[in-house]
């Protein structure tokens, strides 16, 4: 069962672009496309306060740690427990996941996740040790590395073929969002009322979660056929044909039934699967060592050794992010995966170079003056470009190349990997930092040239080729 859903989920999560992408030669056809409704815009503005929830999360540590360190006399290791928790966590939600969705289904699932985020954050708000607050941080991080997988998930199993790719895309843009709004408060509250804040999104999704519709994927995946028909018929609106609709999902439900049974973990590492694995996992290694976890968590210890504003920079930052989203969602078909991954990756090689140059020329007592300039420009440049590629299209890429069969098992692995080098680096950053900070952030600007090279050499450019031509090469390579 667990693997039956989340094979499903993920390889729904694909059909953004893929089914799009099989469509083009057809253009001419409109058939199985469908417009917007307002409950399909209702149901995935509910699903997005996930996405929410997970930038809050992301964004909380930054303006929390002078407060909390001060209030509960954390010390730099204690606090680096703190905002790395949150990754072990997520570790234990993204395993936790594909078994949730399935058993209890998407929709349960996410209502299930934000009760226990909002207890998280409401223990972080009430702790008056650092043990309560490393409590509260893990639960936080149990609930959004649910959250990660089924929010897409069930965004992408509720729309149509034809808006899909539009509708999941926007999963990033509300991460940045919930970046931006706890950076932005967090320099208005203090600690614990922004940990108050946070658990906002959360109340919003548990009582709107009353009133959205459960995926009809997952319906139809458990024989209920007339809520399956009933549900997709509301979400696609009365007067729209879903024969054809219903036909192609009740299709896809039946060959992941008969190719499920074939499915084992060790599959994985058979040799004709290898490139897969190496092109999935090497790019999230290369995001999450690229830096963004690192600077997005501690932005302001950052900024307060270059002597920049930690109120307004941070904030700044964080603004910038949503901008940059929105343009990668309106150019990722359009240039292609490639092309944005190799583009994000040069900027963020470069700005994390000009950081690293700002902390040498402190460090060596010369032009000591041009840090904070150098270190604002290379900061904003290097999120700006983060943004633009490397920090949602490895996503996108994950999810068109395993093929059915290892897609439950791949997926987790990548999410596992994910979520592992993300507490590495968020543990040890600060310890980094205290060893030298231009030397982190050449090191970062390092990772970076070394992803130009991986994109370059091994991923392949998914754009306008279907799930079949994909995999194929893949495997054939």
């Amino acid at each position: 069962m667990e693997r039956d859903g989340v094979e499903e989920g993920l390889g729904s999560a694909t059909s953004p672009l893929l089914l799009a992408e099989k469509s083009t030669g057809d253009s001419n056809k409109p058939t199985g496309d469908h417009s917007i409704t307002p409950l399909l815009v209702f149901s995935t503005s509910v699903a997005l306060c996930g996405s929410f929830s997970y930038g809050c999360s992301v964004g909380y540590s930054s303006p929390a740690e002078s407060g909390i360190m001060e209030d509960l006399g954390l010390s730099v290791a204690e606090y680096s427990v703190f905002g790395s928790i949150v990754t072990i966590g997520g570790m234990i939600g993204a395993i936790l996941s594909g078994k949730m969705a399935d058993l209890i289904g998407r929709r349960g699932t996410m209502w299930i996740c934000q009760i226990v985020c909002m207890a998280g954050w409401l223990a972080i708000a009430s702790a008056k040790n650092a043990w309560c607050v490393d409590i509260g941080r893990f639960v936080v991080g149990v609930a959004i590395g649910i959250l990660t997988y089924v929010v897409p998930v069930y965004i992408s199993e509720i729309t149509p073929k034809n808006l899909r790719g539009r509708f999941t895309s926007a999963t990033q843009l509300l991460v940045c969002c919930g970046f931006a709004v706890t950076f932005f408060a967090g320099s208005i509250v203090g600690w614990r009322a922004l940990s108050l804040l946070a658990a906002i999104p959360n109340i919003v999704q548990i009582v709107c979660l009353f009133f959205v519709p459960e995926s009809p994927r997952w319906l139809a995946k458990l024989g209920r056929e007339k809520e399956f028909e009933a549900t997709l018929q509301r979400l696609r609106g009365t007067k729209s044909d879903i024969s054809e609709e219903a036909a192609d999902i009740r299709g896809a439900i039946e060959t992941l039934k008969r190719t499920s049974d074939e499915a084992r973990t060790l599959e994985l590492f058979q040799k004709r699967y290898a490139y897969a694995i190496i092109v999935g996992v090497g790019l999230i290694l290369l995001q999450t060592f690229g830096g963004n976890s690192a600077v997005s968590y501690y932005l302001g210890t950052i900024f307060a050794k270059a002597n920049v504003s930690t109120s307004v920079g941070p904030i700044v930052f964080a603004l910038l992010q949503i901008p940059i989203s929105i343009v990668t969602i309106l150019l990722m078909d359009l240039f292609g995966r490639r092309t944005l991954l190799m583009a994000s990756a040069t900027a963020s090689c470069l700005c994390s170079f000009l950081v690293g140059l700002s902390f040498c020329f402190q460090e060596l007592h010369y032009l000591k003056e041009l840090t904070p300039i150098l270190t604002v420009v290379g900061i904003m440049g290097f999120g700006c470009g983060f943004a633009l590629g490397m920090s949602g299209i490895p996503w996108v890429i994950m999810a068109e190349i395993f093929p059915v069969n290892i897609k439950a098992s791949a997926g987790s692995l990548v999410v596992l990997t994910s979520w592992a080098s993300s507490w590495i680096l968020t543990y040890t950053f600060n310890f980094m930092l205290e060893w030298s900070s231009a030397g982190t952030f050449f090191i970062f600007s390092g990772m970076c040239a070394l992803t130009i090279l991986f994109i370059w050499r091994l991923v392949p450019e998914t754009k306008g080729r279907t799930l079949e031509e994909i995999q194929s090469t893949l495997i054939s390579s």
